[in-house]
């Protein structure tokens, strides 16, 4: 974790990335996406936990179509840099046996998570599985899963804002940053 004064140092030397505002946008358009192909599945909505919080927070009253919702709780990234092994701490308390699920995160990065809970879920008897992540960070390699819904593409930069965090911190704000190299 990052103390406030070396937070406020990540702040002042990152490069911004997208700004509010077109988080803003990009949040309207994947919306729309997810209520044309979705509307009449009403779908189990899963969050990945805690990065999606936001994406999930401010995603979810602009779908106007009825849903449940639920959550889960998976990581490779605790508070460090660098993904390790996955790490289970949540799983769906709502039956998804027979359910139109769609899961919701804030990136895909090297997509070993997300592929991962879209082994769970199916193995647990979803009848369809939808992924919709804010951002997908362009690393140069082949991915083990393409999430349905893409919010923005991003650079292969250590990414933090609107739901992902550096160490820890920044999770809150309303644009994306990039440390600088």
């Amino acid at each position: 974790m990052l103390d406030a004064n070396k937070a406020l140092d990540v702040l002042n030397n990152a490069e911004l990335i997208a700004s509010s505002e077109k988080v803003s946008e990009t949040l309207a358009q994947i919306a729309s996406e997810i209520t044309v192909a979705l509307s009449d599945k009403h779908p189990l909505v899963l969050s990945v936990m805690g990065g999606a919080v936001v994406f999930t927070g401010q995603l979810l009253p602009k779908l106007s179509f009825p849903l449940d919702f639920d959550y889960i709780h998976v990581t490779r990234y605790g508070n460090n840099t660098q993904g390790g092994l996955l790490d289970w701490k949540v799983m769906p308390r709502e039956n998804v046996a027979g359910r139109v699920v769609l899961v919701l995160d804030d990136i895909l990065d090297e997509g070993h998570t997300l592929a991962a809970i879209r082994e769970k879920v199916l193995s647990l008897g979803a009848s369809a599985f939808y992924s919709a992540v804010f951002t997908d960070k362009q690393i140069g390699k082949q991915k083990p899963i393409q999430a349905d819904f893409v919010g923005m593409q991003l650079p292969n930069k250590y990414v933090f804002g609107f739901g992902m965090d550096v160490q820890g911190a920044w999770r809150n704000l309303p644009a994306i940053y990039a440390m600088k190299e």
